[in-house]
């Protein structure tokens, strides 16, 4: 069952069930970033702004999902969070990015990668960084 299904039924039967538990092979995420103090407006921001905003911004936002407010990242999609702060390894978002899990949520989707370009690992590394620093 995908993960977004699985959290729509936890929904409908009103459970509680997070769209950042994902079950992903953690050794195949690229390492948080060593930098200290990464804040959203200062770090992450730009990236999602290049890569993330056109389709999950203030216009349309596919899935309900924001990723050009902080407030927006924290409040997640239309099937819950998609990241737990603390927690980066189990963050649907990293995983996305990461292009582990499904495919189908793979994001940028592989078919905009000539659009928009997918984080880098270093990137990738500086996201898991502010979410285990409290995505702040």
């Amino acid at each position: 069952m995908k993960l977004r299904t699985a959290i729509a039924l936890a929904g409908a039967l009103g459970l509680s069930l997070l769209a950042s538990a994902v079950d992903v092979d953690t050794s195949k995420l690229p390492p948080p970033s060593t930098q200290k103090n990464v804040t959203f407006d200062k770090d992450i921001k730009p990236l999602f702004e290049a890569s993330c905003v056109h389709c999950h911004g203030a216009e349309k936002p596919k899935g309900k999902l924001r990723l050009d407010t902080l407030a927006g990242a924290l409040k997640g999609s239309i099937d819950g969070p998609v990241l737990e702060p603390g927690k980066s390894a189990k963050s649907f978002l990293v995983a996305n990015i990461s292009y582990l899990g499904d495919e189908d949520d793979f994001m940028p989707p592989p078919k905009d990668a000539k659009k928009y370009p997918k984080l880098t690992p270093e990137q990738i590394g500086l996201v898991r960084a502010w979410i285990d620093q409290g995505a702040k």
